[in-house]
């Protein structure tokens, strides 16, 4: 139960300062604050990730993304069960950091485009989108098998992964605003509704394709 809940904390704070980012401060024209652009909300997602990969990457490896925690099981570090009990708990804590989010937007002044950093697609993007999101996140899930796998330099795993989720961001957020993982998309889209959940599914199937491609790519080229 430890790992599942450092699991839903790690995911509710990726949530929570990544969106968030993007909802108060993503542009000048639109957010309450100074807008810091594609690179400060990319830097605010990889900062993140890093941030809780020291934290509490001894307790449950720090997937913090259902897309990482599927190429992880098919390559076959995890067993079924805590694969899909991290996956339910990567949800949970995306939905309390949207939640919190949606609180904030909603009790004081926000001019921004959206109320919780939500993913979506413009009109006949449908096929841009999808190959974006499968492509980067196949990327994202090879670098953290290959950073974490036996014999690699661990010691400096969260930081290659956070840089690696910066790189990702800075190309695909004019794209998708960038998920690379359905746990972020789902809880700001539970709390946007609209376009944003009717797309919702793109931002599912998309990183979880991309991250077992990735996993059956690791798997043949892996030397261990």
């Amino acid at each position: 139960m430890k790992k599942y809940i450092a699991e839903m904390i790690g995911t509710m704070v990726l949530v929570l300062m990544g969106c968030g980012s993007a909802v108060f401060a993503g542009n000048a024209a639109g957010a309450v604050g100074a807008g810091v652009g594609t690179l400060g909300v990319a830097l605010a997602f990889g900062l993140s990730i890093v941030a809780m990969a020291y934290s509490i990457g001894k307790v449950s490896g720090c997937h913090i993304n259902p897309a990482v925690t599927l190429g992880v099981w098919l390559s076959n570090r995890m067993s079924g069960k805590d694969a899909g009990m991290y996956m339910i708990f990567q949800v949970i804590g995306a939905i309390l950091g949207s939640a919190i989010l949606f609180a904030l937007v909603s009790t004081g002044a926000h001019n921004g485009p959206t109320a919780t950093g939500s993913n979506s697609f413009t009109d006949g993007a449908m096929l841009q989108a999808f190959i974006a999101e499968a492509v980067f996140t196949f990327i994202f899930v090879l670098v953290i098998l290959g950073v974490t796998s036996k014999g690699a330099n661990n010691k400096f795993a969260g930081l290659a992964i956070g840089l690696t989720l910066v790189l990702i961001h800075i190309v695909c957020i004019p794209i998708t605003g960038t998920s690379v993982n359905p746990a972020r998309s789902i809880g700001p889209a539970l709390f946007e509704g609209g376009v944003a959940l009717s797309q919702l599914w793109l931002f599912i199937v998309a990183p979880l394709l991309g991250a077992a491609v990735a996993a059956f790519t690791w798997k043949a080229i892996d030397t261990e």
